[in-house]
């Protein structure tokens, strides 16, 4: 019975739009309590700061906060639905999801104004003493997970991802071997056509939860139209690292082995 359970897992999961496109999206993947709790945590922490929710001439156009420590975050991130998921995207016993050791919430607010921090890049995944890097094996990141905690429509700043990008960042971060490379270096290495590719926002209600490729480029995007804070966070999913010889089933090794095969999309070298 296991392999017809896992081919049902995999069309629940969309494993197969996984691989290919880089993300799946978890929709109600933690409750509106779970999400409400969350948003407070977030606004004492901005209200420390002097950002209060009934006060919009305190909004700035972005707040960057480490994610707030406390039960509605670890709920979330451990939700059963998800641990589902991490089990079938890295395989069990393979990840840790703990908010209270990584991850920021970027908080963008409705602004015309510039908020900074707009440029296609893939998520790093340790610090290397600058910036964060990452390299071909995905040491020390399992997932880029975007959780939605309150609702984000098209209005509100979606972060925007590029489909198919993850294999060809493969490709780029094999280039770099085990040191890898700083994240936000990765989208020089790639062609300018690769920026015309076919594009989805994160977009959804509070409680869903857009699983990506550790690889997948994506960039903020701004401005924001709506008319509330937009609260999305990236709690960090880790592990150590996959394994690129064939012996690792997962689907985020899958999709990194299917792109080191195709260097189409890097730039030539100078």
């Amino acid at each position: 019975m296991a392999p017809a359970d896992n081919r049902a897992d995999d069309e629940r999961m969309d494993v197969a739009g996984f691989v290919r496109d880089g993300y799946t999206v978890v929709r109600g993947a933690f409750d509106a309590d779970t999400a409400a709790g969350c948003r407070d945590l977030i606004w004492a922490d901005l209200s420390s700061r002097g950002v209060r929710p009934d006060e919009p001439d305190t909004w700035p156009p972005l707040v960057r906060i480490n994610t707030p420590a406390g039960e509605p975050f670890r709920a979330a991130a451990a939700s059963p639905a998800l641990r589902a998921a991490y089990d079938l995207l890295i395989g069990p016993d393979r990840w840790a999801a703990n908010p209270d050791v990584g991850g920021t919430v970027p908080v963008r607010f409705p602004s015309e104004e510039f908020p900074g921090e707009v440029g296609w890049h893939i998520e790093g995944s340790w610090w290397g003493g600058d910036t964060w890097w990452s390299n071909v094996r995905s040491k020390d990141r399992g997932l880029l997970a975007l959780f939605l905690f309150s609702d984000v429509g098209p209005d509100d700043a979606p972060t925007k991802l590029i489909l198919g990008s993850h294999r060809y960042a493969a490709a780029a971060l094999a280039t770099k071997g085990e040191s890898g490379m700083p994240g936000g270096d990765l989208a020089g290495l790639l062609r300018p056509s690769t920026f015309c590719r076919t594009t989805a926002d994160a977009i959804g209600l509070a409680g869903d939860v857009y699983l990506c490729h550790p690889f997948i480029v994506h960039t903020a995007t701004w401005p924001h139209r709506g008319t509330e804070p937009r609260m999305m966070a990236q709690p960090a999913i880790w592990t150590e690292g996959f394994a690129l010889d064939g012996t690792d089933p997962s689907p985020v090794a899958r999709a990194i082995v299917e792109g080191l095969t195709d260097p189409s999309q890097l730039r030539p070298a100078d």
